[in-house]
């Protein structure tokens, strides 16, 4: 999620809330745009680089050991991003630098110089590459699902974005005011949601996880759309679960043109 601020965003923020789909191939998404025809990104760098590598990221467990596990955790996931990521963009020809990484143990007065919004999990800080995670909470703490491993590449999802020239062109958009505001962040957002099930599906053989934990993952992520809250910064809990598993299937970018998607698919 966003934290919101005069004109453009600069921080991207995770809110903790509390049957798998059909994913069609790329092809079959509508090429309607929202953006008045604009078309946010590199698309040959980005949409066109082929498959994330198959990779081995083993979890640590997360069930017991408090902080230094919650730590432990989410060093390995972000070191798995890492290498796969820098791999991906540079053989597309772009330039990549990974990001910093800050762990807290519990929220802040301050994130990226504004106060800290209430019930924020994780973050990207895009100005300053930076990814923070609180290493408290219920989002990571004692949990047995892969929440936190889909939270993570999220906001990993962010760097993607920004490293590959997205956040630039949304940023533009937004000062333009070509088209809805609140829809361009969804697609921003939604993006996010379909890059890091691209991640997951790349590393998914190593993680020892049955198609249930996929199962239950993709509701987790159902329920945490914009419903509960009327928000409409993320996107519905349908529609954030269709990225992440349209994302996962294809294990591509090239799933991940949430731009060119008709604005139902982005509500």
């Amino acid at each position: 999620m966003k934290l919101t601020l005069p004109r453009v965003t600069t921080c991207a923020l995770a809110l903790v809330t509390a049957g798998a789909l059909t994913v069609p191939a790329p092809a079959a998404l509508g090429e309607t745009e929202a953006t008045g025809g604009a078309r946010v990104g590199p698309p040959r760098l980005l949409y066109e680089t082929g498959r994330l590598r198959a990779a081995s990221c083993p979890e640590p467990p997360l069930i017991s050991g408090g902080i230094p596990r919650s730590k432990e955790y989410l060093t390995a996931i972000v070191r798995c991003m890492d290498a796969g990521w820098s791999a991906h963009l540079r053989r597309a020809g772009l330039r990549y630098r990974a990001p910093t990484v800050l762990y807290v143990e519990e929220p802040r007065d301050t994130v990226c110089g504004l106060p800290w919004p209430g019930g924020a999990a994780a973050f990207y800080c895009t100005e300053r590459a930076t990814l923070v995670f609180t290493l408290e909470g219920p989002w990571i703490e004692g949990r047995t699902d892969l929440y936190p491993l889909k939270v993570a590449a999220h906001e990993y999802g962010h760097h993607v974005q920004q490293q590959a020239g997205v956040r630039s062109a949304y940023e533009r958009l937004v000062r333009g005011r070509k088209g809805d505001q609140a829809e361009l962040g969804r697609r921003y957002e939604l993006q996010a949601d379909c890059l890091a099930g691209v991640f997951a599906g790349s590393v998914w053989r190593s993680l020892g996880r049955s198609p249930a934990d996929w199962t239950a993952l993709v509701e987790t992520v159902r329920a945490s759309g914009d419903e509960p809250d009327g928000r409409h910064s993320h996107g519905k809990g349908a529609g954030r679960a269709y990225w992440l598993q349209r994302g996962y299937a294809a294990r591509s970018p090239s799933a991940c043109d949430t731009w060119s998607a008709p604005s139902a698919k982005v509500s």
